[in-house]
């Protein structure tokens, strides 16, 4: 079919990743297209309807920072709000949102709906092309129905959906989650651009009836606070419902165990799965002496009787679901809604990308979401909002957030520099500079980047230099401010001593980091570095010494080298 229309930007894709690349890309000027399956599948939730938690909650602080919608969307989607990590300090503390699953769609697809320069197109793109055979360069995407659409740059979001089959015991379907169709064709055009390509895995649990839920089995799970994601957000966070805790048990453990001895574990085991969302047979085989497990009853929204059963992802048949959900206290006569399922799907080896997410063999082609190999709504979020922004070259260098600046930084910088076997999942452990990278100082770390590739709005700006303005006024002496100001600068006194302590580390840290390495070094010219150190550098081309001395073969003495090797071209 012929040509008819140009955009600057493609997104392919329309979860978590796919609104923040299309969002961003739009609001700094770019005509951008959102390709999806299914008008339905914008924003939706597949597995656990919540956002935030430890680790995840301070993406979505970072997200709303830089000018995101992620937070905005589940402040005004959530219908309980807690606080996780309360014993801990307040630098790894964190908030989690149980939100209303159509609700959240809603939101979302009514924002990207009236966002200037965007079109939102339904189908399936089974290619994208590209011009140049060595140094090759993307030019647009094809649908299925032949149309060709041309642009500048693409942005690979398509989550769990490339070559997706559902597996529920022995039986298997080539499916996207909740019944969205699986994307086919895809894999084939990018592995021809030169993408390699893996195979991962995960589950989700069964949904079950609350009116068939003895809930005076169970303990409650009150909301316990009402802090919220994003800084714009003005309307008090709604806290109308409860979750309920209850447990697995001897009874639960050995129907699983008989199941998987008589018919054997349905899932591929070697398929990479999530390690931090096990499967409950996992659960039960890896820590056989445990004699029960934690199940959270989360409700999915205010509309619906579905109860999402939190510790139960499963990949076993639904007879087997049926014997061991019902020897769950509370759930003796529950009726289930969706039986538990596990997806299988094609994702790339992140390593294939820079720092910005852009390929790094295809120019103009960005990858970002749990196409990279992540798990989790926040960690998709973070990366299509760096892809969205790249997209569209605002920043002639590159928008790279720095891992010492940020949990986004060190997302990206993990996948990129380390490549993951498994779904990757954000933790405050993961962070070296953690006690620095506060959901208190989000803002101050991130909004002025934000503001100058022309993300963030009049009215976050507005806000932002009214808080750095209190903060301020606090610190010369003047008592008459906000409580919250009143709480920031406690938190920077309390962590004021460690973070001189770490200030040598950190300086050093950030030097290794701004020290970058050009993309077409001869590794091979340089004399001293050992040849299994040659072969991985050039193998993973790194962008700067910090990412290079993470690399599996690369020795400290290898970065001396390598140091005074950078040192001398450069003079």
């Amino acid at each position: 079919m012929e040509t008819k229309e140009t955009f600057d930007v493609i997104v392919i894709g329309a979860g978590h990743a796919g609104i923040e690349a299309t969002h961003a890309a739009a609001k700094i000027g770019k005509r951008v297209l959102l390709t999806t399956v299914d008008i339905k599948s914008i924003g939706h939730l597949p597995c656990n309807p919540s956002i935030g938690a430890v680790g995840k909650s301070h993406l979505v602080y970072e997200i709303d920072a830089l000018g995101g919608l992620m937070g905005i969307i589940a402040d005004r989607a959530c219908i309980q709000m807690r606080l996780l990590n309360k014993k801990n300090g307040p630098a790894v503390q964190a908030i989690r949102a149980q939100v209303d699953r159509h609700e959240y769609q809603k939101i979302a697809h009514g924002i990207l709906s009236k966002t200037k320069n965007l079109t939102i197109r339904v189908g399936e793109v089974v290619s994208v092309t590209s011009s140049g055979t060595k140094d090759k360069k993307v030019t647009g995407v094809t649908f299925a129905d032949g149309t060709t659409v041309l642009a500048n740059s693409v942005v690979v979001a398509s989550g769990v959906y490339l070559n997706s089959v559902i597996r529920i015991g022995s039986e298997a379907k080539k499916s996207g989650p909740s019944g969205f169709a699986s994307a086919t064709q895809l894999t084939d055009s990018l592995v021809k651009l030169g993408v390699d390509i893996q195979r991962f895995s995960t589950c989700t649990p069964a949904r079950v009836c609350a009116n068939s839920i003895d809930y005076t089995k169970t303990t409650p799970h009150p909301a316990d606070t009402e802090d919220c994601f994003s800084q714009i957000t003005t309307e008090p966070i709604r806290n109308l419902v409860p979750c309920y805790l209850t447990y697995t048990n001897e009874e639960t453990h050995k129907i699983i165990r008989d199941s998987l001895k008589k018919s054997g574990n349905p899932k591929d085991d070697d398929m990479a799965s999530p390690r931090y969302c096990p499967s409950i047979e996992d659960k039960v085989l890896r820590y056989a002496s445990a004699l029960r497990h934690q199940i959270f009853l989360e409700p999915e929204g205010l509309d619906t009787t579905d109860v999402y059963v939190q510790g139960i992802f499963t990949f076993l048949s639904s007879s087997v679901q049926d014997k061991f959900i019902r020897t769950i206290p509370g759930l003796e006569n529950s009726k289930i809604t969706n039986y538990g399922y596990g997806i299988e799907y094609d994702c790339i080896d992140s390593t294939q990308l820079l720092p910005t997410l852009e390929h790094k063999k295809v120019r103009g082609l960005f990858f970002a979401g749990q196409i990279n190999g992540t798990s989790g709504y926040e960690e998709a979020a973070a990366q299509g909002l760096v892809a969205g922004i790249n997209s569209t070259g605002v920043a002639k260098k590159g928008f790279v957030l720095s891992r010492m600046e940020s949990y986004i930084g060190v997302l990206i910088d993990d996948l990129v520099t380390l490549g993951t076997k498994e779904p990757y999942r954000m933790f405050t452990s993961r962070a070296e500079n953690r006690l620095f990278l506060r959901k208190d100082n989000a803002d101050s770390r991130l909004t002025p980047l934000g503001r100058e590739v022309g993300l963030v709005c009049d009215k976050r700006w507005k806000l932002f230099n009214k808080k750095m303005s209190l903060l301020e006024k606090y610190k010369s002496g003047d008592q008459s401010v906000p409580d919250d100001i009143k709480e920031i600068v406690a938190i920077e006194s309390m962590y004021a001593g460690y973070l001189t302590r770490e200030k040598n580390r950190m300086n050093n840290i950030r030097l290794h980091e701004q020290t970058t390495i050009p993309t077409d070094l001869n590794y091979d010219n340089i004399k001293g570095l050992r040849c299994e150190a040659q072969t991985k550098l050039a193998t993973v081309r790194p962008y700067n010494l910090l990412q290079a001395q993470k690399i599996s073969g690369v020795t400290p003495a290898d970065i001396n080298i390598l140091l005074v090797h950078l040192r001398t071209i450069c003079d």
